[in-house]
């Protein structure tokens, strides 16, 4: 019976098995030439394999292998769901588009793993496969965000292998868009994805209010990982781009509290790489963040002074009163910054419209008087204004000494250096300030030019003041109200108002003596200045010593003071003192009277009638007579002049451009 059934079997073997050789024959590619075909091997070539052909294997559900080779530690699942993948972003790619090393099957063990950013690149590159023309609204987004991860932490460096690869984050093939909640980079799917790595991170922010606040969606919308941490620009923990991303990212929900926190000195000294100053994470836990009415949260009521005392050790309890978030527009808050900064802003309004304004008139006028000459060009004539009047008298009046001279270098060496060095935190996210700060080294080298140059500045102004003073106390004969004096004095009124009236050809010119008004405003404006910016500076220089008594938001007052009297001072120096001295119609290009002390006794007698008539009557003229200065003399005064007036015009440019970036608070 059992050898019956035997011949039965081979019986129908035989007769089935031709069958079967012609069917596989006709369905089936024709083997590779010269190619031999191990057993068990497909007859297929690369350009015949579909993606059916590998769902055959990976289709199925629980296809998977052995991470070792019992199978003890796991086994690494590799089914595939046909249906999503198709329905994903890479649904129109086939297998091989990927797999790219797979060359028949069934394929070697180890593939390469696709090469996900070369692709992404050449989308915006115009080689992208024509298989995806659908991407190319989005192509350059795409090239952009994949840039970005290969500058991020995420991505291989050095040889590292632990780092996350793109299918960490978005898996390998069922790829969504990001607002699809399918997809694993989804908002509310992002903690979960991110916590797959980041376990002790994903707890913290779980028992936070971000992470509370998705369990109770009733509450409204709440951060997740990629919210603070960006998508793709992930920099390494304690680097400056890490911080300056994650400031701009929570800016996307608290855009009123991050920059009024910029507008503070530690959001403006963090901006720029300073790592002892305060951070958002050094005052709300980076994953762990409560409510302020929190108990829990670091800058609760019980817990601030502590939060506050680990920078400033010797803080007082009335050091809580500092502004982290210094918003000069909210009056119930900040009513101290509200009431400074409008004043402030008025006194700035009002000086830039009345100066300007004066300095505009006094442009107009002076091309106006200026008289008509003829000139031919080409056998034609042509009428134009006359151009100014170069003096050469051969005698000069000596009007500064070299120490006063000596003084106003310093006076303008510390003051752009100061504009240079405060405009970069006063606008810290500028394009220019970050460079700035790069040039330097970084903020600690940077903030002891700032300080040195504040040193030179404030030894320049008061010791004048110191000379000045010493000087009139032994001399019981000055006049402190006389021609020699530069204090305002009613002359000065009746001056201005004449020169108003002659800007409008409503009279002549006022004749002026030793010192013009708009001279003695320059003059008394450097003393205001120093006083408010040099006051500001120390107590923000030496806040250590000041914390221990003085309340918090003295500090949020100071910083705003020494900004706004800063940018004054800029915007006045750099325009209002330029124009007055150097670009006027009768002095432009350069007046070189700092530089080399004395006015051709022409020029003198034209710019100061006054003091020329009351010297000459009274024999001391002759007396201050000195020699014309030398050629050389001429040369370097003027290459050094221009020099100036060059980087003060490049350092208003800057200040301005920081102005439209960000304004002034």
């Amino acid at each position: 019976m059992k050898h019956r059934l035997h011949r039965l079997l081979a019986g129908i073997l035989l007769a089935v098995l031709p069958c079967l050789g012609a069917t596989a024959a006709s369905d089936a590619p024709a083997p590779t030439a010269g190619k031999r075909l191990l057993p068990g091997e497909h007859d297929l070539s690369r350009n015949k394999i579909s993606d059916k052909d590998c769902l055959e294997c990976h289709g199925q559900k629980g296809f998977s292998v052995p991470v070792d080779i019992d199978g003890r530690q796991g086994y690494r699942h590799l089914d595939v769901d046909g249906e999503t993948l198709r329905a994903s972003i890479h649904g129109r790619y086939t297998c091989l588009d990927c797999h790219a090393d797979i060359e028949k099957l069934p394929h070697k063990k180890t593939l390469k793993a696709p090469d996900c950013v070369t692709c992404h690149i050449q989308q915006g590159e115009g080689s992208a496969p024509a298989r995806a023309p659908w991407l190319s609204d989005d192509s350059m987004d795409i090239v952009i965000q994949t840039k970005r991860y290969t500058h991020s932490i995420h991505a291989e460096k050095n040889g590292a292998r632990d780092n996350a690869s793109c299918a960490d984050c978005h898996t390998a093939h069922y790829v969504f868009p990001s607002d699809d909640p399918r997809a694993t980079t989804y908002k509310l799917n992002a903690p979960e994805t991110c916590g797959a790595c980041h376990d002790k991170a994903l707890g913290e922010y779980r028992a936070s209010i971000h992470g509370a606040s998705l369990k109770t969606p009733w509450k409204g919308d709440s951060a997740t990982c990629t919210d603070c941490h960006s998508a793709h620009e992930i920099a390494e923990k304690g680097e400056l781009k890490t911080h300056r991303v994650i400031t701009e990212q929570c800016g996307s929900c608290h855009s009123k509290e991050v920059r009024s926190y910029k507008a503070t000195t530690h959001g403006q000294l963090a901006w720029l790489g300073n790592t002892e100053v305060a951070q958002c994470k050094d005052c709300h836990d980076p994953h762990n963040t409560h409510k302020v009415d929190d108990p829990a949260a670091k800058v609760s009521p019980d817990n601030i002074l502590k939060t506050c005392q680990k920078c400033h050790k010797d803080a007082g309890e009335d050091f809580v009163h500092f502004r982290a978030h210094a918003d000069m527009g909210d009056f119930q808050r900040n009513p101290e910054l509200w009431w400074l900064g409008r004043a402030m802003i008025a006194i700035i309004i009002a000086t830039l419209i009345f100066f300007y304004t004066h300095s505009m008139l006094w442009f107009w006028r002076e091309m106006k008087s200026r008289p008509y000459e003829w000139i031919t060009v080409d056998g034609k004539r042509f009428r134009v204004r006359a151009k100014r009047v170069r003096h050469d008298s051969g005698k000069h009046f000596r009007r500064f000494s070299w120490q006063w001279r000596l003084n106003h270098w310093a006076l303008a060496l510390s003051v752009m250096t100061l504009t240079l060095t405060g405009m970069v935190v006063m606008f810290p996210d500028t394009a220019w300030a970050m460079f700035v700060i790069e040039l330097f080294g970084g903020p600690t080298g940077f903030g002891y030019v700032h300080r040195t140059a504040a040193v030179v500045f404030l030894f320049a102004v008061f010791g004048h003041a110191f000379v000045v003073l010493r000087k009139l106390i032994k001399d019981k004969d000055f006049d402190w109200f006389g021609p020699d004096s530069l204090l305002p004095r009613k002359k000065d009124w009746e001056d201005m108002k004449g020169q108003f009236k002659w800007f409008f050809g409503k009279g002549k010119a006022p004749r002026f003596d030793r010192w013009a008004y708009w001279e003695k405003f320059d003059y008394w404006a450097v003393y205001w200045g120093a006083f408010i910016i040099g006051l500001s500076g120390l107590i923000l220089w030496f806040s250590p010593f000041f914390s221990r008594f003085l309340p918090g938001w003295v500090f949020n007052l100071a910083t705003m003071a020494h900004g706004l009297e800063a940018f004054l001072a800029v915007m006045t120096l750099f325009v209002v003192h330029f124009f007055n001295n150097h670009f006027r119609p009768s002095k432009f290009p350069l007046d070189t009277v700092m530089f080399i002390g004395s006015w051709d006794l022409e020029e003198f007698k034209e710019e100061r009638p006054e003091e020329y008539q009351r010297l000459k009557a009274n024999g001391e003229l002759e007396r201050r007579l000195v020699p014309p200065p030398s050629k050389r003399a001429k040369t370097v005064s003027y290459v050094l002049g221009f020099t100036l007036l060059g980087i003060g015009l490049i350092l208003l440019i800057l200040v301005i451009i920081g102005f439209f970036h960000r304004g002034l608070v």
